[in-house]
């Protein structure tokens, strides 16, 4: 009788051949299971390693008239400088942020995340560390990290690349929806900082700093005060917690969140037929990191503009008279808010909806 081959002996699968690597796979869920339970709510049915995950909708008895809201997106090419200076436990923030505050600006309570993240390679404590990041995201949102998928994508990506992305559901009152519709002349638009460049306009900088002008991540920046690779993976803030407290205290008529197309663009978003904005730039000093952006690559306002958040995360509009006491609870909250323009009444169809006006404030 032919003995069976010893486990060092054992012929590798076909798939492994292929270049994936199941076992890894399997260790990097032991992995992350901690970091995900973390982050479940009561309306969580089960745990992790299902084929899907479980949310006890009966939480929806409590509306009157609940509506339910969904948003997708990913982090973009930022992971390129996570993945050069090997920290991925950040990344979830920029993720997270992207996907819950999508949701708040309409009012809705964010519940639950599905995440997804594609690699040339699974490298266990790698993709735990991604997941830790995205569930210390949720947990400050108050949403559930309810599940997900990682593949292994072998000859798609190199062996150390990923790309993540996820989807996020909530649920708001249909009658406390937010939105164009409760935009009125003379609202107040009200700033709220953003962190940095957040997640977008990131194949820009990239191409500016390190493409074009030849920085190292690992340079030291005096403008800045730390090094350039510290500055670009700063994490998006995530405001969803803080703004939905907010807006039980405030009556908040319509949010922006200030991501891809810039400020003027995404504002423009939330404005009705015959409703403009003017945005005073004079009220606030965009970070070192914008005016290097455009200084280091000869980019014009108007380019950096539509491209960055040049400082403001979200854009709040709201009635005037409540303007100061949404800065004042803002701030009890730890988040740098300012009155930053008015909402005002188009005077012409070639007029632009959103106009930036004056100049920054020198940092």
């Amino acid at each position: 009788m032919t003995p069976e081959p010893s486990t060092a002996d054992a012929v590798p699968s076909a798939y492994s051949l292929a270049g994936v690597d199941i076992e890894a796979g399997e260790r990097a869920v032991t992995l992350m299971k901690e970091h995900v339970a973390k982050t479940h709510r009561p309306e969580v049915l089960g745990g992790l390693g299902g084929f899907a995950g479980f949310f006890d909708a009966s939480a929806l008895t409590g509306y009157r008239h609940p509506v339910l809201a969904t948003s997708t997106d990913g982090v973009g090419t930022k992971v390129a400088i996570a993945q050069a200076m090997d920290i991925h436990d950040t990344i979830g923030f920029d993720l997270i942020g992207m996907l819950v505050d999508d949701l708040v600006v309409v009012g809705a309570e964010p519940w639950f995340v599905t995440d997804y993240i594609a690699c040339g390679h699974v490298r266990p404590e790698r993709i735990a560390d991604v997941v830790k990041g995205i569930a210390a995201a949720c947990r400050k949102a108050g949403c559930a990290l309810l599940g997900g998928e990682t593949a292994e994508h072998p000859g798609l990506l190199a062996p150390d690349e990923y790309d993540v992305a996820g989807a996020t559901t909530g649920a708001v009152e249909k009658e406390d929806i937010l939105g164009p519709e409760r935009v009125q002349e003379g609202d107040a638009l009200v700033a709220v900082a953003s962190s940095g460049l957040h997640s977008n306009g990131y194949s820009l900088v990239r191409n500016v700093l390190l493409a074009q002008a030849g920085w190292k991540l690992e340079r030291t920046v005096p403008e800045l005060g730390r090094t350039l690779g510290e500055e670009l993976l700063t994490p998006t803030t995530v405001y969803a917690a803080d703004l939905l407290a907010l807006i039980k205290e405030v009556p908040v008529h319509a949010m922006s969140h200030v991501t891809g197309g810039g400020l003027a663009n995404n504002l423009a978003r939330v404005l009705p037929a015959g409703l403009g904005a003017v945005v005073e730039r004079d009220t606030w000093a965009p970070a070192p990191i914008f005016g290097l952006v455009q200084e280091v690559g000869r980019v014009s306002r108007p380019d950096l503009e539509a491209t960055l958040n040049m400082g403001i995360g979200m854009v709040l509009v709201l009635p005037v008279d409540r303007a100061e006491e949404a800065v004042s609870r803002m701030a009890g909250r730890g988040l740098r808010s300012w009155r930053c323009g008015t909402v005002t009444a188009l005077t012409g169809d070639a007029a632009p909806a959103v106009q930036l006006v004056g100049n920054y404030l020198a940092g």
